[in-house]
């Protein structure tokens, strides 16, 4: 499948996801259409606990407030159940819904599966009116797009 292009509305989904919050994981379900008029920032990541994953979310996480500022949600999404994101989230102390994309078919949705790999290390910036508006499909995972690059995107959303 075609990966989005901007000004096409971003493909909707529900997936499973939970969030810390006070020392719990809170589970439940997040659907995307859900979350019209707000931006949401979309982070498909690889893996929980690999090395460039956990530098990503964890600087995601730090940075929450500048995303907060903007108005936006910031989900994690990946191929790894429930289970082990509640892991990941306590081991590093993670603020943002991280979701299990554990068939991913929104990977392949947003074109960013790979067959026998996972998913290509991705962002995806939807705007209020669930329009995507910028993206980032990275070709080697191995950099992720920094907090600073996406609240420059995100405040341009606003601009606009």
């Amino acid at each position: 499948m075609a990966v989005p292009r901007v000004g096409e509305p971003a493909p909707d989904f529900t997936l499973p996801g939970g969030v810390l919050a006070d020392g719990s994981f809170d589970r439940a379900d997040h659907t995307l259409s859900s979350h019209r008029g707000a931006p949401v920032v979309l982070a498909f990541y690889p893996g929980d606990n690999t090395a460039v994953c956990t530098k990503q979310l964890c600087s995601y996480s730090g940075g929450l407030d500048r995303f907060t500022e903007l108005g936006a949600r910031v989900w994690g999404i990946s191929p790894q159940d429930l289970d082990s994101h509640e892991g990941f989230a306590r081991r590093h102390d993670l603020r943002m819904p991280l979701l299990a994309d554990t068939d991913r078919e929104v990977a392949r949705a947003y074109g960013v599966a790979v067959p026998g790999l996972g998913l290509r290390r991705s962002v995806f910036l939807v705007g209020p009116d669930g329009v995507l508006r910028w993206k980032h499909v990275a070709l080697l995972g191995a950099t992720f797009q920094p907090v600073d690059t996406l609240a420059r995107e995100l405040a341009a959303l606003d601009a606009a």
